[in-house]
């Protein structure tokens, strides 16, 4: 059951994110009007918002006032929101419905999804570097980490080796290499840039990386649980994706039991990562609590 803290943040800022996403896009006048429906076809009301919720509490738990971090929380949803419209491509995952409706390639046209995608990427730069309030510098660092976080060396480099290993038998430890590209780096991103909003200490940055890699491992095999013991109608995405493409996952490589304990062990690293944080890891520790128990 989730926490009355995880309750009452999301209830607190869960509106504040969706309005704020919908005023960036609906600046956006000038856009293409096909090319604007299909960003905010899939970007608005729509998921579970962890990346924002993360960078937002981050900001809180470094001191920081939450709302200087709102453009950095609305620019990593725009960049998984573009990941999710390239990912569900027939040339990618192939996935025919995504956060409970048709993806967005099946409602606009591939070549329209892949434009909407590649449309949201420099609208999460723009956001980022034009609607905060901060320091020039801290507004450049956090716009560098999230780049750095979806580029080569982050989330498409992560997609580029998910790829690579469809049909093949792929170790742990490049499964966890792979992951800490595709799902974790914008995890990490998030928390970081939540911490850079309130101008936090080289320590607080390394507890926020801490908890970002294992919150982001535990997250994915998660995920993979899931993805074998839930349904379309639950997730509002296709189940057993993973094994129609043939890929290697936590839960194929280890077997559903172990692969809970794991989801278990890494979500208490993750908790364990913020306990010197007191109180101010409150919610932090209940979040990652409750996105692990989506499996139970």
């Amino acid at each position: 059951m989730m926490s009355d803290i995880v309750k009452n943040r999301q209830n607190e800022w869960l509106p504040r994110i969706e309005a704020e996403l919908d005023r960036y896009t609906a600046g956006c006048g000038s856009m293409h009007p096909v090319l604007l429906e299909a960003m905010r076809y899939s970007l608005l009301d729509a998921g579970k918002r962890i990346r924002p919720l993360l960078a937002l509490e981050f900001c809180r738990a470094a001191g920081g006032n939450p709302e200087d971090a709102m453009p950095f929380a609305c620019g990593v949803e725009m960049i998984h929101t573009y990941s999710l419209i390239h990912d569900d491509l027939p040339c990618m995952d192939d996935d025919e419905l995504r956060r409970g409706k048709p993806s967005c390639h099946i409602q606009f046209g591939e070549a329209n999804a892949l434009l909407a995608g590649d449309a949201l990427q420099p609208l999460a730069f723009e956001t980022m570097l034009t609607g905060s309030r901060l320091r020039p510098d801290l507004t450049v660092k956090a716009a560098a980490t999230l780049a750095h976080a979806c580029g080569a060396a982050g989330m498409v480099g992560g997609q580029m080796i998910d790829l690579e290993n469809e049909g093949k038998h792929v170790g742990l430890e490049e499964l966890r290499v792979m992951d800490s590209g595709k799902t974790g780096a914008i995890i990490k991103a998030a928390c970081l840039m939540g911490v850079i909003a309130a101008d936090g200490s080289e320590e607080m940055m390394a507890i926020a990386e801490k908890y970002a890699e294992n919150i982001g491992i535990a997250f994915q095999i998660t995920d993979d649980i899931l993805d074998v013991t839930s349904t379309s109608e639950v997730l509002g995405k296709p189940v057993d994706s993973d094994i129609g493409n043939d890929k290697s996952t936590y839960v194929s490589l280890l077997g559903l039991e172990k692969a809970r304990e794991e989801a278990a062990r890494y979500t208490t690293l993750a908790i364990e990562a913020v306990s010197p944080l007191g109180e101010k890891a409150a919610f932090l520790s209940a979040f990652a609590a409750m996105l692990a128990s989506r499996i139970k």
